[in-house]
């Protein structure tokens, strides 16, 4: 796997099989989109820099990264804010550091 898009789809299918009664979801803030469609979802609240996926009942987020992947100044700025209001942020390296990151997670 080497884009985020394919390591993402990793993770979740792990995620899925391995607790199928945990709700997941993904937010959709990345991606090429035109202008319109662009403003529209900006204009609905959409925020550069909100982490890929929540997991509502474990109060975690979590950016999936492709493996050597940065994160861009506006997740950056955006991880600290989620933190400091008492979420968990994940950034996983691709799709076996975020199961490995999960599991550490869960054993704290």
């Amino acid at each position: 796997m080497t884009d985020e898009h394919a390591h993402q789809i990793g993770f979740l299918a792990w995620f899925r099989a391995r607790f199928p009664a945990v709700l997941i979801m993904a937010i959709p803030n990345g991606g090429k989109r035109d202008m319109i469609t662009a403003k529209k979802l900006k204009d609905e609240g959409v925020l550069p820099g909100v982490p890929d996926l929540f997991i509502p009942s474990w109060h975690l987020w979590v950016e999936i990264k492709k493996p050597g992947g940065k994160l861009s100044p506006a997740q950056k700025e955006i991880i600290p804010r989620l933190e400091s209001a008492g979420y968990t942020v994940i950034i996983g390296f691709g799709a076996r550091d975020a199961s490995e990151k999960i599991l550490n997670f869960l054993s704290e």
